[in-house]
């Protein structure tokens, strides 16, 4: 959980840097199993050992996002709980040769077609897929703002 909201400040206050004028929302995704830490995997037998040992399991997923306005971040961390159904090596074969896994924390995608491997999640999908948005006005307010006002008058 740590990495995760430390990348989404990083990723977020880099951004400010560069657009100091801009508000800058960072997020960072990570599935966690006993402990473990899975990232994005970094090459294809990596995507098929995680989507092996995710296999029939469930894990957690971290999502962290930053807001940074006028060059302060505030930060949250939003946690759902996911079970994947039982994974047969074809299975896992062809969805890594689908490429959706390479570039998600954990091997797949729930918004694509790696929801075909969820069998369950509690929590909100919006954190599995990345960006909790239900959490959003708790973060404006963090920085004093009312996030449904703005929204109205955008």
């Amino acid at each position: 959980m740590d990495y995760a909201l430390r990348a989404a400040r990083d990723k977020a206050v880099d951004i400010a840097g560069r657009y100091p004028e801009c508000w800058v929302l960072g997020a960072d995704t990570v599935v966690e199993v006993d402990g473990a830490i899975l990232g994005k995997p970094p090459g294809v037998e990596a995507a098929r050992e995680m989507l092996r040992f995710l296999s029939g399991r469930g894990h957690q997923v971290h999502t962290a996002v930053s807001l940074v306005i006028a060059g302060k971040h505030r930060e949250l961390v939003d946690t759902a709980d996911v079970r994947f159904v039982e994974l047969e090596d074809d299975v896992i074969a062809w969805y890594v040769a689908s490429g959706e896994p390479m570039d998600k924390a954990g091997a797949y995608a729930v918004q694509g077609i790696g929801g075909l491997l969820v069998a369950e999640v509690q929590g909100s999908p919006n954190t599995v897929v990345g960006l909790p948005i239900h959490r959003l006005p708790e973060l404006f307010s963090a920085h004093g703002l009312e996030f449904w006002r703005l929204l109205r008058t955008w």
